[in-house]
């Protein structure tokens, strides 16, 4: 390839996605070029809106636009697959400054998260024994078990609930996918969200020792939470959530 069509391919490349910044290569048709600038800005509005339906929900069909253009003229993909296309915008959202709503990146993530999980290829733990007691053995989050924390009720924004200000108090979600591909969302405490992040971050341990670390973490005597801590334990063992390591 010369260097010069390569240069006239940047040039019109760099137009097409943000025209107002850089002019059109000379010599081509107006028409024709408003065609493609269409075409490609259409397609990744309609690709964006497919993966973030509440998203788009949430904000004016200027605001929509304006942030699909933001992501076309900032951002450059990494990967050429499409089905990367959702990844990228949410972390493109992350650090991007100045969004029409401030929960607009958790939202984005807390969408995205069902299609992760319904893509993964990861499979699901093997079905524990009735004998087993998760007291007594080293335990693994299940990889299609994913505790979120979020700064803002991502799982109640709409288009009729949108806050101004996050509340006092973080939101703490399970997502899940079960037997069949579906991914459910179920609420957690506080206590439950950081002994899953205690299992998928640190290293194996027995279900006792789990809650011993935890309860000293909080300030607590362990004997203060083993009644809630088997329960607890015992509730993700049978849904599947956390295994035998």
């Amino acid at each position: 390839m010369s260097v010069r069509l390569r240069e006239q391919q940047h040039a019109l490349t760099a137009h097409l996605r943000d025209p107002l910044h850089h002019p059109a290569p000379e010599g081509l048709d107006e028409a024709r070029l408003q065609v493609y600038r269409d075409l490609l800005f259409n397609n990744l509005r309609a690709l964006l809106a497919g993966s973030f339906p509440v998203l788009q929900q949430v904000l004016q069909a200027d605001e929509w636009d304006g942030v699909c253009r933001r992501y076309l003229v900032e951002h450059r993909c990494v990967s050429p697959l499409f089905t990367e296309v959702a990844a990228e915008f949410v972390a493109w959202l992350q650090d991007a400054p100045g969004l029409p709503r401030a929960f607009l990146a958790e939202l984005a993530h807390y969408e995205w998260v069902e299609q992760a999980l319904q893509a993964s290829a990861e499979r699901p733990l093997p079905a524990p024994s009735t004998a087993l007691d998760p007291w007594q053995e080293p335990l693994r989050v299940s990889p299609l078990a994913w505790a979120l924390g979020y700064r803002w009720p991502v799982h109640r924004l709409g288009a009729e609930h949108q806050p101004a200000h996050p509340p006092s108090q973080p939101t703490f979600l399970l997502a899940r996918r079960v037997t069949g591909g579906e991914v459910v969302f179920s609420e957690l405490s506080a206590l439950a969200w950081q002994l899953l992040e205690q299992m998928g971050n640190g290293p194996a341990r027995i279900g006792r020792d789990h809650l011993q670390v935890l309860a000293l973490e909080q300030g607590l005597q362990p004997a203060q939470i083993e009644a809630d801590g088997r329960a607890l334990l015992a509730q993700m063992l049978a849904a599947g959530v956390i295994g035998v390591a």
